[in-house]
């Protein structure tokens, strides 16, 4: 079939994206055979470029509401990810910016940063998350309270704060735990942010990757609106 020959997939995953509703219906023959035509083919470009930019459940949504004749809908899916996109991008800036913060202040100097030890519940009134978010991610190791030795009370000091604001900056930004933890340790280690910059540059490739995507996405759902006379 030369619809899946020339993205390099099977026929079985063109018949997929037809029953998903991915791509429109095709016309069967009298004897029962499937024909598509360059309105198909348009279909699949797009969907197979939106996938990247904007991941297989939105770029499915945004499709099965073009195929549907509901351009309205499928732009506004659009709008969804471009939005998103902005959003992750402000995220990283604010990393990148607390991350300039804590390479800038003097040995010992810590911006604003509690003078005295804080509770779980200070700490997390202070993130506006839950005291259970905390508590979670320290058996993730990517916080380390100490203790009250007579209370048995988790206590945040000042680098406990700046590891938790850190955190709460990687997480918003879709970081995992897992890795999170990991550049906690690096930085806790004495290494300095550099692992963390680092770390901020592989999210900044991604997230310019993924633009550039969108740039595609946006020509190959256009060329099917067109073609499809939507």
């Amino acid at each position: 079939m030369d619809l899946a020959r020339e993205h390099g997939i099977s026929t079985q995953a063109v018949r997929n994206y037809e029953r998903d509703g991915v791509i429109p219906a095709a016309r069967r023959t009298p004897s029962g055979y499937r024909t598509y035509t360059e309105v198909h083919a348009a279909a699949l470009r797009a969907y197979l470029a939106l996938v990247p930019a904007y991941g297989y459940g939105p770029g499915a949504e945004i499709m099965r509401a073009a195929t549907r004749g509901d351009v309205e809908a499928a732009l506004r899916a659009v709008d969804r990810g471009h939005a998103q996109l902005l959003r992750d991008r402000e995220t990283l800036d604010a990393v990148e910016a607390a991350v300039g913060v804590l390479t800038a202040a003097p040995s010992g100097e810590r911006p604003d940063r509690p003078d005295r030890p804080l509770t779980v519940g200070a700490l997390a009134h202070r993130l506006e998350v839950t005291p259970a978010t905390l508590r979670k991610w320290e058996r993730a190791s990517v916080l380390t309270p100490t203790r009250d030795r007579v209370t048995r009370q988790r206590l945040y000091g000042p680098d406990d704060v700046r590891d938790a604001e850190l955190a709460h900056l990687l997480r918003r930004g879709g970081y995992l735990l897992d890795h999170i933890a990991t550049v906690m340790r690096q930085v806790r280690a004495a290494d300095g942010p550099g692992p963390l910059a680092a770390s901020l540059d592989g999210w900044r490739q991604r997230l310019d990757a993924r633009g550039r995507a969108m740039l595609v996405a946006a020509a190959r759902l256009a060329d099917y609106l067109k073609t499809a006379n939507l």
